[in-house]
């Protein structure tokens, strides 16, 4: 059996490490190099640093803060937020990435998941799907820009096409929960996992070891959690021993 990994997500800001809540009401929880090495000796099996105001202020993600994380950190490390074209990437990689995950660029172009996939090969890319349910709860739709623009293009359909375009993982959002606590869209993540065959990240929502638990039910091959390590609720250790009590193959 594959073992599931845990993956503590780092949202920056300005140089520091913020979380809320749907994306809005940020707060400042720490500085990005002393959350990732402390989350590194904890176990972590990856680390994922999502530049939150990059695109919507339409510039690049902070490669200075990449490079100070990865000066510390020897687990693999995703880096996202305003990588619109091939050569964004290729800096974030230079500074000490493993993957980049694209979202809005990709949206808006899906050529540039090929592009990047044939610079870089499919398992650097990874399609940043951020997706919130409809009116009348009819399916989810994808959300760019940070949350606050919703296209009407259909979840499922989209993550499909990304598979086929290039996209070697999706780290799957759920809008409505991000930062709730009310555990993952576990609708969401079994629609999504029956549709592709990449590995899923499920994100946004969790309060605890029997919402990832659940995730990893629903289909993800890994959870990624922010507030319950930020926040002290639980160490990657911790949340660990209580998945293997709980049957979940983990790397201890």
């Amino acid at each position: 059996m594959l073992t599931r990994r845990i993956i503590p997500c780092l949202d920056v800001r300005d140089g520091r490490v913020v979380k809320g809540v749907r994306f809005q009401g940020l707060r400042d929880v720490g500085d990005p190099v002393e959350q990732a090495s402390r989350y590194e000796e904890q176990g972590a099996d990856e680390l994922v640093i999502l530049d939150v105001s990059a695109t919507p202020e339409g510039r690049a993600t902070a490669a200075d803060t990449v490079a100070a994380v990865r000066e510390l950190l020897s687990i693999p490390l995703t880096v996202g937020g305003g990588v619109r074209q091939v050569a964004d990437a290729e800096r974030l990689l230079a500074a000490g990435a493993d993957k980049v995950g694209v979202n809005t660029a990709a949206v808006e172009r899906p050529g540039i998941l090929t592009e990047l996939a044939d610079r870089t090969g499919a398992q650097c890319v990874v399609l940043a799907l951020d997706a919130a349910r409809r009116e009348g709860d009819e399916g989810w739709e994808v959300v760019t820009r940070s949350g606050a623009h919703r296209t009407g293009l259909d979840a499922i359909a989209w993550a499909r096409r990304a598979e086929q375009a290039g996209a070697g993982e999706i780290l799957l959002t759920s809008w409505d929960r991000d930062g709730t606590g009310h555990g993952y869209d576990l609708e969401l993540l079994a629609a999504i996992s029956s549709a592709i065959r990449v590995p899923i990240i499920a994100s946004g929502g969790a309060s605890g070891v029997d919402h990832m638990r659940e995730a990893f039910d629903a289909g993800a091959d890994a959870v990624l959690a922010a507030s319950i390590f930020h926040d002290g609720v639980m160490t990657v250790q911790q949340v660990k021993a209580m998945l293997a009590e709980r049957g979940v193959e983990v790397r201890r």
